[in-house]
């Protein structure tokens, strides 16, 4: 959804190429701050950046604590092995004694806590960037991988990726946080939504990112 090409320093990934069409939509010039996830929040609600666009599940406590644009795209989670692991797994339940690698302060994290407060006993990775969960696997440091789905497309794609799902589910809904109260601006992001849905847009940078269409579901 947002990461760095190859020359490390270049943002790309749906959400960047979404972010770039709503700037030229409400005719502002757009400014990508690369930011940890743990404090991303603080950072919208101190007016460090003035939007957060970075696969933000919309639930009801941040309905309370922010403002949220509509719904972008639908997503689900997703449960990551290498294609070479032995482990016989077809869904989270059955994840008892192994090291499982997430992002913190996600769905993912919240997803592995609940099933810990139900009983399962696994060892948690927590990383405060997804790319990191997918580094460590690859190095056979960690069992599996919670994340997104739309991540865990991402990184099997690619050519000889090593990665394969073997399970998906808890469907989600994906949209803009904004500081709360800050109304003008989450009226313009999503007058620019609607219009890029209408024109095409969305359709196009969800084929061109991933190859298909993820967007037209949410709405």
């Amino acid at each position: 959804m947002e990461y760095l090409a190859e020359d490390g320093k270049t943002p790309i990934g749906f959400d960047v190429e979404m972010a770039k069409a709503i700037a030229d939509k409400i005719g502002l010039e757009l400014k990508l701050v690369d930011t940890r996830w743990d404090g991303i929040f603080a950072g919208v609600e101190t007016r460090k950046y003035d939007c957060i666009i970075s696969s933000v599940t919309i639930t009801p406590a941040r309905l309370v604590a922010h403002n949220s644009s509509k719904p972008y795209i639908q997503n689900t989670l997703a449960l990551v092995l290498r294609k070479d692991s032995p482990l016989n797994i077809t869904s989270p339940e059955e994840l008892t004694g192994l090291g499982v690698a997430y992002q913190e302060e996600t769905t993912s994290d919240y997803f592995m806590a609940d099933l810990a407060d139900k009983g399962l006993v696994f060892t948690p990775y927590e990383y405060d960037k997804v790319m990191y969960c997918f580094t460590e696997m690859e190095l056979n440091r960690v069992d599996a991988i919670m994340t997104d789905l739309l991540v865990a497309y991402e990184y099997i794609a690619r050519p000889n990726s090593p990665f394969k799902i073997v399970w998906q589910g808890g469907e989600e809904e994906l949209g803009i946080c904004i500081k709360k109260g800050n109304d003008a601006l989450t009226e313009a992001i999503d007058k620019a939504l609607d219009e890029l849905f209408e024109d095409g847009t969305m359709l196009r940078i969800s084929n061109d990112i991933f190859g298909m269409d993820l967007v037209s579901a949410v709405r």
